[in-house]
Formats: C-alpha cells, structure tokens, sequence
C-alpha cells in the first residue's frame, strides 16, 4: 500500500470536495456490485455498503480523507461464509464484527493493528488477489466460480479450452465483453489525456463493455438491481437469535473483524502518506468503521473496510476534508434510486473484468522483492507462506500461519525485547534515542513517541544503541521519516548501520 504525497489541484475547499465526491463515486459504483458478485452476493448489497460507508462512516471516520466500502480483501471470506452457512448468517456475523470493532476502538487498540507485520499483511492481499482472479475468470464466461480457490485454478485451462461445465451459450461473447473490459480499462489508464486523469479506468472499461453490448443486442447475463433499494436491505428475522446461539458465527466474527480492521487501518496509514492535512485517529477510525459493519450487518449488506484505490482517488482529486467521502455515498444514493434501470445493462462479464484487473494488481511482486532485498528471506517466506496458505486453505489460517512464522524474528531477541524511547526537547530542536531492540511488540509504544513530536523543531533521532529492529518497525521508522521530510522537517539519523542504514536515504 505504497503511496506519494500529492498536490492537490487549487481551489475553494467546498469546490474540489464536491468535485473529489463525482470522482470517488464514479470509482466506488463499478468497483461496490463487482466485489458483491466476487462475494457471492446480489450486486446491491455492495451499493448498500458503498452508502453506509460514505454517509454513515465518512461522517464519523477518525481518517478524513479515507473512503470506506466493500473491499476486495474481504471478498473472499464472505464467499465462503455465505456458501457454507448461509446468507442469513451473514447479518448477525457482521453485527458481532462490528462490535468487536467498536469495543477495540473504545479500549483504544487502534495502534496495536498497525504492528502486524507488512509481510502478513501483503501476503493476505496476494492471496485474496489470486482467489479474486481465479474466481472471476469463470464470471469472464458468463459462469459461476467454483467452490474453491484450487478449483477455480484448476479449471482455467477447460474454461479456455471450451471444456469446464457451466457457461452459457454465449461464453465466447461473454469473455470478448471481459477482455473488451479490461483492455480499455488498461489502455485508458495509460494513454489517457492528462485533462481527463481523474476519469477512472474501470468506469470507461464498463461504459465500453455495456455499449457495444447494448448496440450490437448481444445475449449476455446483466447485473441485476432491484428498483427499489430499499428492496436491498434485509433487517434481521426472526432466525437471528438462533444464529447468535451458534458458537462457529463467534469465530467468523472475529476473523472478519480482525481482517477488516487490519486492511482500514494499514490503509489509513498509507492516506496519511499522501497528504500533508489531519493525521488518522486510529481508535476513532476503528469506532467508525464498527458503527458501520454493524449497521451493514442489521441491512443485510456486505462488510466494510476503508479502501485504498477509492481513498487514492478522492486525494488525488484534491479532496479537503470527509465532505468528499460523505458525498460520495450521497451520490451512490441517488443513482440507484433513480437510474436502476441503467444498472440493469451491464453485463456480469464487464464487472468480471474490472474484478480480475483489481485482482491482479493485489498480487504486488514489487513489495516482495522490496522486503527480501532489504530484510532478508525471512519477510519474503512469511509473505510466501502467507499467500499459498491463503488459497489453499482459507484467509484466516493464512493469517494465522503469517502470524506464527512472525514470531520467529523474536527468538534472537527473546530476552531481550525492551525498547527505550528517550526524549530532549530543547527550543528549536529535540533529541530521540532508541535503546534496546524494536520489534512489533513494542511498535505502537515507538508510533507514539513518534507521532507525538513537534514538527515546528528540527530532530536528532539517535539510533546507535538500537541493537537490532525487525521489518516491520523498519518499515513504519522509514514511512514516518518520508512524511515528516516531505513536510519540511529537519531530521538528523544518527548512528545508523545495518538495516537502518536505508532509513537515512
């Protein structure tokens, strides 16, 4: 989730949210109905959840400038939960989800999500990329995905061959439509005019998609809305307190909760990078987000998180506060309640397409190679295993395993896992030194500290009694000394060696 601080384009607050709003809002509708269908779900589920996200969460969020929706991360463990218990499951989970996250947020556990370990973290996107691809290779044919992410691999090659049961007879059309998707989402956002930047790529790729099978009356599976939104929420039946008594929803709740939480609050980081206006509240933004899954869950609709391709939008569009985010979900509101008839013409293999282009881009090979050229094979296994686990098994137990395997860069250090934050402040300058050893455990101890300094004074940051640190303090020590650079800082490193030599880049 790399990001570059960008200048907004000038103009009156008010003006670029309202214009920010149009941009996230022609981003979230393609992206809200495809990772409902990659989510076994009826497309508006994710509209619903688009609209909570923007109304409700963007009014609360303790992170501006972050959109929150139906992210691709979660796709996945919602397609199993739904097929393996049930739609009627998906409700009570997400509502115990949601107040799992609520109460973190209250006991202000905000922090400790950002120190699980980046390797983990990228690991699970990959993962959840290759499923999401995989799945929605099939969906290019006008076919279902199959039960699981091995199945779905396997099949590619009778898919493409003509062989794999379950597409209709226009397969052959369905899949010209997808790649006719996904060629003009690539080639827009390539050659596209520098006027036009903030036309997203997936928006003209569906637009594309649906005229020429509109035009040419082609015989393809479209998106169905009902024309009623209001159709789309489903409020809790009476089989709820029945599935509050089933202990396996407790453990699925927490999953998604953990998961959601981890993906909102690594993005957030990654906003803050790209903008120099308000810094997150995590513990704000949990509350937030928990609000949100819970009233998602009490709807029927699907789980939230807030979501780095919407929120890169809206601060790429010159975004100045949550007005933008608010009025995004407004603008959600207001075209399905008026325009579901358009929504009805786009073909399932055009949002396909848009899925398998989203997909794809969550296997990010570059954050691999950066990891093991800079710490080591150690980061590069945990986010090897992270992934294979993932779609071999299931999200969570890649979690799990990713987790487990990051407790091995504690053995060295296993007695000795104090770090010391040591502060001087002077008139014009401060002084920080680092002694003893940092590691995940005492990362948000480090964040803190760190966040807490002056930015009006200039910073001797003395690590030369730091006598080793793991990639992921690594990596937040080198993100917030890009940010507070970029902002004008003075800071000085002193006594870098070894790993820490890159942070004085």
């Amino acid at each position: 989730m790399s990001a570059v601080l960008v200048s907004p384009p000038k103009g009156g607050g008010i003006t670029r949210d309202f214009t920010a709003s149009i941009v996230v809002f022609l981003v979230a509708m393609p992206l809200c109905m495809g990772i409902a269908i990659a989510s076994g779900m009826p497309p508006e589920k994710g509209l619903v959840t688009g609209i909570i996200g923007g109304l409700v969460v963007g009014l609360l969020a303790g992170s501006p400038l972050q959109v929150s929706g139906p992210a691709a991360g979660l796709a996945v463990i919602v397609f199993e939960l739904v097929r393996d218990q049930g739609l009627s499951a998906l409700g009570p989970i997400l509502m115990l989800a949601g107040i799992i996250q609520f109460v973190a947020g209250i006991f202000k556990l905000g922090g400790w999500f950002r120190a699980i370990s980046p390797a983990v973290v990228h690991g699970m996107l990959a993962g959840i990329g290759v499923l999401i691809v995989a799945g929605q290779f099939h969906v290019l044919f006008d076919a279902k995905p199959l039960a699981s992410g091995l199945q779905n691999l396997s099949a590619i090659p009778g898919r493409l061959l003509g062989l794999a049961p379950g597409g209709g007879s226009g397969a052959g059309l369905a899949f010209a439509i997808g790649l006719l998707t996904i060629g003009t989402m690539l080639g827009w956002e390539k050659f596209r005019p520098a006027s036009l930047r903030l036309v997203p790529g997936a928006l003209v790729g569906v637009v594309a998609a649906t005229l020429v099978a509109s035009i040419g009356g082609l015989d393809l599976i479209r998106v169905s809305v009902p024309s009623n939104i209001l159709n789309a929420v489903d409020v809790p039946d009476a089989s709820f307190v029945a599935k509050l008594l089933d202990p396996s929803i407790y453990v699925t709740a927490l999953a998604i909760a953990f998961i959601a939480s981890a993906e909102t609050l690594l993005s957030a980081a990654a906003v803050d990078r790209m903008h120099d206006g308000v810094r997150t509240n995590y513990d704000k933004e949990l509350r937030a987000q928990g609000i949100g899954n819970l009233l998602c869950g009490f709807a029927g609709a699907l789980p939230m998180t807030g979501v780095i391709v919407r929120s890169s939008a809206n601060v790429q569009a010159g975004a100045t506060s949550r007005l933008s985010t608010i009025l995004h979900g407004a603008w959600i509101l207001g075209f399905v309640a008026l325009l579901p008839w358009l929504l009805r013409e786009i073909p399932m293999a055009a949002l396909g397409g848009v899925l398998v282009v989203t997909g794809f881009r969550l296997v990010s090979l570059s954050h691999v190679k950066h990891l093991f050229h800079r710490y080591g094979p150690l980061p590069a296994l945990i986010w090897a295993a992270t992934l294979a686990t993932v779609v071999a098994e299931d999200l969570l137990t890649g979690v799990l395993v990713g987790l487990a395997l990051s407790l091995v860069e504690l053995v060295p250090h296993i007695r000795k896992l104090r770090l010391g934050v040591h502060e001087q402040h002077g008139a014009d300058a401060s002084h920080v030194t680092l002694d003893g050893t940092a590691t995940f455990v005492t990362l948000p101890k480090l964040t803190k500290a760190l966040e807490g300094l002056p930015h009006d004074k200039a910073l001797t940051l003395d690590v030369a009694r730091l006598s080793a640190i793991d990639h992921t303090s690594a990596e937040m020590l080198q993100d917030w000394l890009q940010r507070r650079r970029a902002a004008g800082m003075r800071i000085n490193l002193s006594g870098g060696k070894g790993k820490l030599r890159t942070l004085a880049a």
